[in-house]
């Protein structure tokens, strides 16, 4: 058999693609459809995501989704990153445009999440072999460009016992072009109705084909510019539109301190917040006031709104949208060396350039030891030293730019062996990929500069004030007064003030690497013929080897710079494995048994870290009639340790939580266990204490960020994750209905061992909720005596713990031809049942009230086609469920006058705690409404062999609701949502 008859193998594949598709990448078909495969026994055999053996038929036991190429070129999503993002089993990314506060080394790229368990445990490949990582096992989905796809295959079930580890939730196989013969190049330009995202794309692809081989080469250079928090009224306030006064930060571009017994303010009682009067002197201590500290939050009902006196407002200086820049190349040759053997390599070139803008940086002296204003300090109007000052550097908004190369080269031998009547097709394979990553960031404050800046300093006799003492002046310092507030020019002051600008703010440089080497080989085809077919197989084993490290700069690796401190993450390991997969045949051509197969596989893998596991998978798929295909699998997933969860370097974190103990927004609010637990732990403070934001002022609402920095690290003894997942489903293909294809899938997936990236809010929950004693360890957190705040927690990863999730797939596709056109309609659902998390391995009772989550509890897409001679359109819906989060006022409180908070909540009966008191008694929550964004695309195929089509994704501008949990972003409003109507234009001409 001869592999140059690939071009029919190929079209095989589009051909049972086409159609699948009616608009957007997410209206794609699920694969397989009834009877796909008759009739095709004389083809060659083709490999199908989800199994090594090649077959004919491509149906299989498991759902596959299948996004072909027109699907790609009918919708206004021009990344691949964006195309995946909207199918409907995929979660929250991970990583959002909208979270411009995101940090690390996966900053700036797009990650995807299936079945929403997390982007570390979806599997991602390139023709069948890995994509590389960062050192967190992310794989960026975004480093492929979109011209260069030929079709992408979503495996919604667990596969590690075909590809080892990572596949939990599913696998993404992204398929390119090959054998492309010709050339063409297309232009696209798209922006919101409001004026702003532009993204400016080009693209080319050209290829040449002869007898013996092909080269294919595809580039694409793209452009998306940013969205400023400020532009849309969800994102313009800390709470929305809603609330335009509450949460403004008290740690503003107003610079302030608190009074002490040791610097009164006169007629200003101690322990006051206290700010300079408009046009005051900042060296007269009579010229300060109380600042205003109301944040408001509508706490109960009738409550009064904050007040921006005093306060900034930090998503006036906050992306909604952050900007990037991708350059993006892919070139795939084919080589016949002989009529049974070729050889094949593939070159991915991708570069990614990435900015994210946040406020300011509220500097805090509580929060840095060593930084609080000397007495001697010329700007000093207290005589005394000031450990309690403030200011937001309002002037130097911080800025950090993320750039990203990518370099993966893949190379494999592939052939047929004939022996006797029968072939079996090997390959030997080498893989190796390469990313760099630097990152540069500006906005952060030097602190050994902030110290001197606010240490000593006099006026010397030329009217200058400099930093030091008489006799003993500190050379090239530059002394600051952080009491006046933006805008305001004058000594020490830093609205335009280049020299301390330039004194304080400092470029930091963190530099990366990753590098994956894979050495494969491969042997499948059909042992011998049963009864009701052949018997197929699949053999093979891969070398692998996972290297990375991440350097932060070294003024952030000592800790003196605001960015928080942070170690190097550096290491590698080495996994040798094995597997072996059967394709067995038990009935065929009966009644009621057109087929029934059964596959079964088994993985084997050595970790030079923890260890060995093996992973078995058990797959069947009976058709009792030729319309009706019944399937089900059982297998075992595994997920290793990354080398950031094993090497990574402990860093400091301004983390987000809610505080259990907090009487408005915590279980301490309706839960008397939790109370007496409080009570217990910082006495009678509890009984109206409140959690404490930055600036130690209230939280305005839950899930508020810490005043003082945690740490955060790793753990060198982290055994791998385990998994279970379960599917059971079915395809119709009705005779009487042509071209309709009906598909129901049931899921389950249950994780143990989960490796925990330990957070605040859980801890604080196992200690005072659950009552679990090793959770209140001072080992991992501690109070400050007077004020009952987290003063200090250390958390970090462990195997605790389980995850499970399960729900339902529901596709349907139909198409039909008329005098009018052809029409084609498909629709994708998947409905999440279940969603547990539990976080420790410690007995536990239910939680009172309800925890954040960004899952829908139902994601859909549905497009329609037409198409009729040169012209074409396409619509398509894409919807999301409510969702439920936490509410932001007291409830014991009524209800707001909005009803935001519209939910009551009733706990399980007959669930108690230990010591006999109900778990929790009755809470309140909020349920968000529902929301579609509906897309249209219009295309005219001109006579000069060029396409022009023009659309607008979410046609109708429909906004959707207010989350303030902020799930996947930095502000009130879900990251993967759109934010407006995006108007778009594209052309594409063949040559």
């Amino acid at each position: 058999m001869a592999l140059k008859n690939n071009k029919l193998r190929d079209a095989v594949v589009i051909a049972i693609a086409v159609g699948g598709a009616a608009s957007g990448a997410a209206y794609a078909q699920d694969v397989p459809a009834s009877g796909s495969g008759q009739g095709a026994t004389n083809l060659d055999r083709i490999q199908v995501t989800g199994s090594r053996i090649r077959q004919v038929d491509t149906e299989t036991a498991q759902p596959v989704l299948l996004i072909d190429r027109a699907a790609i070129e009918r919708q206004g999503f021009q990344s691949v990153a964006d195309i995946l993002q909207n199918v409907s089993a995929a979660g929250a990314p991970p990583i959002s445009r909208a979270s411009p506060l995101s940090a690390g080394e996966a900053a700036g790229g797009t990650y995807i999440s299936l079945r929403n368990l997390g982007a570390a445990r979806t599997l991602v490949l390139v023709n069948g072999r890995r994509m590389p990582i960062t050192t967190s096992g992310l794989a960026d989905i975004s480093a492929i460009p979109a011209v260069a796809v030929e079709r992408i295959e979503v495996l919604k079930d667990g596969a590690s016992s075909i590809y080892g580890s990572d596949a939990i939730g599913g696998v993404v196989n992204i398929i390119t072009r090959t054998n492309y013969e010709g050339a063409s190049a297309s232009a696209y330009y798209g922006q919101y109705g409001e004026g702003d995202g532009a993204i400016t794309k080009g693209d080319f692809v050209m290829g040449f084909a002869g007898d013996r081989g092909s080269v294919t080469i595809a580039a694409e250079w793209g452009k998306e510019d940013e969205v400023k928090a400020s532009a849309r009224p969800y994102s313009a306030f800390p709470r929305s539109s809603f609330h335009p006064d509450d949460n403004w930060t008290v740690a503003g571009q107003v610079g302030g301190f608190v009074t002490t017994a040791a610097t009164p303010v006169p007629g200003v009682p101690t322990g006051t917040r206290v700010v300079l009067r408009e046009g005051g002197d900042p060296r007269n201590i009579n010229d300060y006031r109380p600042q205003n500290i109301n944040t408001g939050s509508c706490t109960t009902a009738g409550c009064t709104p904050g007040s921006p006196a005093d306060k900034s407002n930090t998503n006036l200086q906050t992306d909604l949208r952050t900007p990037i820049e991708r350059r993006g190349l892919f070139v795939d040759t084919s080589y016949d060396l002989t009529d049974t053997i070729r050889l094949r390599t593939n070159f991915l070139y991708s570069y990614r350039d990435s900015n994210r803008t946040v406020a300011g940086y509220p500097m805090q002296a509580t929060s840095f030891p060593g930084t609080g204003m000397a007495a001697n300090s010329y700007f000093n109007p207290t005589g005394a030293p000031i450990n309690n000052w403030w200011r937001r550097t309002w002037e130097v908004p911080r800025i950090s730019r993320s750039e990203n190369t990518t370099y993966r080269f893949s190379t494999a031998l592939e052939g047929v062996i004939e022996a006797g009547d029968r072939f079996f097709d090997w390959d030997v394979a080498y893989l190796a990929s390469k990313s760099n990553s630097l990152q540069s960031a500006f906005g952060n404050l030097n602190l050994p500069r902030v110290r001197a800046a606010v240490g000593p300093s006099f006026m010397n006799a030329q009217g200058q004030v400099v930093c030091g003492t008489p006799g003993n002046v500190i050379a090239g310092c530059v002394p600051w007064n952080p009491y006046l507030p933006f805008g305001v020019e004058g000594p020490g002051g830093l609205t335009n003030n280049a020299a301390l600008q330039t004194y304080l703010f400092q470029e930091e440089h963190t530099t990366g690497e990753t590098k994956t080497d894979i050495v494969t080989a491969n042997l499948a085809g059909s042992i011998f013929t049963l009864p009701a077919g052949e018997l197929g197989f699949a053999i093979g084993a891969e070398t692998r080897r996972e290297t990375g490290r991440f350097s932060p700069d070294a003024l952030a690796q000592t800790g003196d710079s605001t960015n928080l401190a942070s170690g190097p993450t550096g290491g590698r390991y080495r996994v040798n494995e094995v597997y072996a997969e059967l394709e067995i045949p038990v009935l065929a051509d009966l009644p009621f048994a057109r087929e029934l197969t059964v596959n079964v596989a088994s993985r084997y893998s050595d970790y030079d870290t923890f260890g060995d596991t093996t992973n078995d998978k058990l797959g069947i798929k009976w058709r009792p009639i030729d319309s009706l295909l019944l399937r089900g699998t059982v297998a075992d997933g595994f997920r290793a340790p990354t080398i950031a969860n094993l090497y990574g370097g402990g860093s400091q974190t301004f983390s987000f939580f809610t505080d259990p103990c907090d009487t408005n927004f915590g279980s301490s609010a309706s839960n008397a266990t939790t109370r007496a637990n409080c009570v217990a732990a910082i006495g009678p403070l509890a009984n109206t204490y409140r959690q404490l934001a930055q600036g130690l002022n209230p939280a305005g609402s839950p899930n508020a960020q810490t005043p003082v920095a945690f740490t955060q690290g790793s753990n060198p003894l982290l055994q791998p994750e385990v998994s279970k997942s379960q599917t059971i489903g079915a395809v119709w293909s009705p005779d009487f209905v042509q071209g309709l294809n009906i598909a129901l899938d049931w899921w389950k997936i249950r994780i143990s061992e989960t490796i925990v990236a330990d957070s605040p809010t859980t801890i604080l929950n196992d200690c005072y909720i659950q009552g679990i004693t090793s959770r209140c360890s001072s080992q991992l957190f501690t109070r400050d005596p007077a004020l009952g705040y987290v003063n200090f927690m250390l958390f970090g990863d462990r195997n605790a713990g389980f995850r499970k999730a399960e729900g339902f797939d529901f596709d349907v596709s139909y198409r039909w031809n008329t005098d009018y056109g052809n029409f084609g309609i498909t629709s994708n659902s998947t409905y999440t049942s279940k969603d547990y998390f539990v976080s420790t391995n410690d007995p536990r009772v239910p939680l009172s009230g309800v925890g954040f989550t960004s899952q829908f509890r139902i994601r859909s897409n549905t497009g329609l086609s037409w198409d009729m001679g040169d012209f074409g359109m396409t619509w398509g819906a894409r919807y999301y469920s409510s969702m439920k989060e936490g509410c932001t006022y007291s409830i014991t409180g009524a209800l707001e006058p909005n009803l935001e908070c519209n939910e009551i909540r009733y706990a399980p009966t007959g669930v108690f705690l230990p010591d006999g008191t109900p778990a929790s008694a009755i809470s309140r929550r909020k349920r968000t409404g529902s929301v579609t964004f509906n897309d249209v695309q219009f295309r005219y195929s001109a006579p000069w062999d060029a396409t022009i089509s023009i659309g607008a994704n979410n046609v109708f501008d429909k906004v959707g609701p207010v989350m303030y949990t902020q799930p996947s972003a930095n502000v009130s409003y879900y990251g993967g949502f759109d934010i407006g109507r995006f108007l778009y234009m594209r052309y594409t001409q063949r040559f």
